[in-house]
């Protein structure tokens, strides 16, 4: 299989991964955190950081040609429960009923030092 991937402008990869990867009728898009947007200065709070994870995650469904509308799975990870409230905040400024699945775990840590990474499936919409 040819792999069709898509990279997000002022987006950076922190390992060895495509930023989004397509699949025909979806697209996987990888985690992305706070840290991974380039010359941008992210504050520390779960907020800030949860915004800018949802601007490098358009980043690279602008390259997709697909949007938070196209979307039907979410993965959320949190370096403590402690910021599920505020991360819904925010989360619920994306997207709207009828949300998309949605899995929220905690984790011990996460790349580069983020509280919040998100990832998500999008199923590209009919062409006609």
């Amino acid at each position: 299989m040819e792999r069709k991937v898509y990279t997000g402008k002022n987006v950076m990869a922190s390992g060895p991964y495509s930023h989004a990867v397509d699949s025909g009728e979806y697209i996987f898009f990888s985690g992305q955190t706070a840290k991974n947007a380039l010359n941008q200065e992210v504050g520390e709070s779960i907020i800030e950081q949860t915004r800018m994870c949802f601007k490098n995650l358009a980043a690279v469904m602008r390259e997709a040609q697909v949007a938070f509308d196209n979307v039907v799975k979410v993965n959320v990870y949190l370096t403590g429960m402690k910021h599920f409230e505020e991360m819904n905040a925010v989360y619920q400024e994306v997207f709207q009923d009828p949300y998309p699945a949605r899995t929220c775990v905690a984790v011990l840590e996460l790349p580069l030092g983020a509280d919040v990474e998100i990832e998500c499936i999008v199923k590209k919409p009919a062409q006609g």
